[in-house]
């Protein structure tokens, strides 16, 4: 087991290729997204690191736990009851595994994301 401290660096300027959620789970804009993993556990049930999005809404449906801490950028999330938060930039909040309902990039955003997935 490693002792050594992995300091997570949010101004990481290579990312994983672009990608888009699911068509048919895009409600409006084109959200294009990025992602930087910075670390994953032995059993690949802890991961962190930074994602990117741009401007756009779409259906969203957790089976991990996920807290995140937004860097950047403006976003709206409401659950299928309606319930719904606006997140922006020094706001840190957890979205827990059974979540359901929708994300909106209301401004360009870039976060810190803890997953935490039981395999």
């Amino acid at each position: 087991m490693s002792q050594k401290i992995l300091p997570l660096d949010t101004n990481v300027n290579t990312a994983t290729a672009a990608f888009l959620p699911d068509a048919a789970k895009i409600i409006a804009g084109n959200p294009s997204q990025k992602m930087w993993p910075h670390y994953s556990n032995a059993s690949n049930e802890f991961h962190t690191g930074v994602w990117q999005a741009d401007v756009g809404k779409w259906q969203v449906s957790y089976s991990e736990d996920e807290y995140c801490f937004i860097l950047e950028g403006k976003n709206v999330v409401t659950n299928t009851d309606g319930d719904s938060i606006t997140v922006q930039a020094g706001d840190h909040f957890v979205i827990p595994a059974g979540f359901s309902g929708t994300w909106e990039v209301v401004e360009a955003t870039r976060k810190v994301y803890v997953i935490y997935e039981r395999v």
